[in-house]
């Protein structure tokens, strides 16, 4: 991104009063999915914003969809004077913008990235200086408050500054701490798993429409469903075994459709996208 650009702003005079909360360097899909949320659920207002892209005819829109947030193509200005930076760049131009914020970014800016791949050392490495970082991994039903993040904390991060990104990515979502050494397994798992889950979404409704359903019908009995289901694992914490159980009656309709699940070789096949996925994870750091 160049160092010069045109930003758009919406807010006027008021703008340039508000005190700078956080930056956002790289508004694509999950950046801007993750911003809006945060302005939504008052994480912060959007004169207390900013937020950059890669390209400069993009600015305005952006600025414009996000209700005033000033945007632009300089990630050193945004970075300047924001306690929190979020970091939601592509994997591969990820040093390029860390060494170029490197300059603006004091020994009290937290800084938490959401880039796959991307390691803390590596990170650390860039910024040239011992500086609060944490590690996200968030997934877009961030969107709707239903995201699930997980955190992993570098060493010069203290617990104050690990509780602010909590409560970042808990206003959008469930949040877990972890080590990173879980975290290709992770981006696999929770990251990529919404497509996953579309897809048997997607063929739930299908196979409704089979068997004489109207179409729209057919997609909110699967959505709540899916929905209803990972609510009932998730708030009595029983195993997805025993839950499947007790919906499966001896010589009923449910064994029926199991048994058609294993001639499929569903679970193998989710498996193994999950494993894939989790190998892809860790390449993208190593090219």
């Amino acid at each position: 991104m160049s160092s010069t650009s045109t930003q758009h702003q919406v807010a006027g005079s008021a703008r340039g009063r508000a005190q700078k909360k956080f930056a956002v360097l790289g508004c694509g899909k999950l950046g801007t999915i993750l911003l809006q949320a945060l302005l939504e659920r008052g994480f912060a207002a959007t004169d207390e914003v900013t937020a950059t892209v890669h390209h400069e005819d993009k600015c305005k829109s952006l600025a414009e969809t996000l209700g005033g947030v000033s945007v632009s193509t300089d990630n050193c200005a945004a970075v300047a004077g924001a306690p929190i930076v979020l970091i939601a760049v592509k994997p591969q131009i990820m040093a390029q913008v860390l060494e170029e914020i490197a300059p603006a970014i004091t020994p009290n800016t937290l800084v938490i990235s959401v880039v796959a791949a991307t390691t803390l050392r590596f990170m650390q490495e860039k910024l040239g200086k011992d500086v609060a970082l944490v590690r996200a991994m968030p997934n877009t039903p961030a969107m709707v408050g239903a995201g699930m993040t997980a955190l992993a904390a570098g060493p010069a991060t203290n617990q104050e500054q690990l509780e602010i990104a909590r409560r970042l990515f808990e206003s959008v979502g469930r949040v877990a701490v972890v080590d990173e050494k879980y975290m290709d397994a992770i981006t696999a798992l929770s990251g990529s798993g919404p497509a996953f889950a579309f897809v048997i979404l997607e063929s739930l409704a299908e196979a409704g429409v089979k068997v004489g359903l109207p179409r729209e019908l057919a997609t909110t009995l699967a959505a709540q469903t899916l929905y209803g289901a990972a609510q009932l694992a998730l708030k009595t914490g029983h195993h997805p075994a025993l839950l499947k159980d007790a919906v499966t009656t001896p010589a009923g309709c449910t064994i029926e459709g199991l048994i058609e699940l294993e001639k499929g070789g569903l679970r193998v096949t989710l498996m193994n996208a999950v494993i894939k996925t989790a190998s892809r994870a860790r390449e993208l750091m190593s090219s």
